[in-house]
């Protein structure tokens, strides 16, 4: 797929096959994340993946942290918290390093995981699967970081949700990028 198709055509997609993606197509991905523009070679991008039973903890983490934060919910609010982290056959978690090199900047570190997961996003659509960047409440939680195996105060940008799709997504509109430019000479 040209790289131009790609971008034009990437769209996150909800509905997705239970097959899991095989380590290869995973591995191209991460290769093609780390391609990814960075100051000073520091590559500051942790991924973490998750098949099969590790994101059942995952999930029941997320059901623990909501029970711990609202012990007063119902039990079916509390299955729908730990069913977010299936939502896919493959979860990619994406932690960013903080600056070890003092010439490097806390955003520049951002910035080049934020690369690392276009790349990726972008490489997963030029290998036919699909891909939905998400955050949410569990990626500032210190407890999700732990068990994610990144320090409570590093950053974890996105949780990608991975796997083949289902059927053939509507076309969505693309957004101009006109009203957000301006032009100096």
């Amino acid at each position: 797929m040209e790289i131009l198709d790609a971008i034009f055509s990437r769209q996150s997609i909800q509905n997705l096959r239970p097959d899991p993606v095989p380590r290869e197509l995973v591995e191209r991905l991460l290769a093609a994340a780390v391609q990814a523009p960075n100051h000073f070679r520091v590559r500051p991008w942790r991924f973490v993946v998750l098949q099969g039973q590790a994101r059942e903890r995952l999930g029941d983490v997320f059901a623990e942290i909501l029970r711990e934060d609202h012990p007063d919910l119902p039990q079916a609010a509390l299955e729908k918290e730990k069913a977010k982290a299936l939502r896919s056959p493959l979860l990619i978690a994406v932690g960013v390093d903080a600056p070890a090199d003092p010439r490097v900047i806390e955003m520049e570190n951002i910035c080049a995981v934020a690369a690392a997961v276009e790349n990726l996003l972008l490489a997963a659509q030029a290998l036919g699967l699909a891909c939905k960047w998400r955050t949410g409440d569990a990626a500032y939680d210190a407890r999700v970081k732990t068990f994610l195996g990144l320090m409570p105060d590093q950053h974890l940008i996105s949780f990608l949700y991975i796997g083949f799709p289902e059927g053939e997504p509507a076309p969505v509109e693309r957004p101009s990028f006109e009203d957000h430019t301006v032009w100096m000479e």
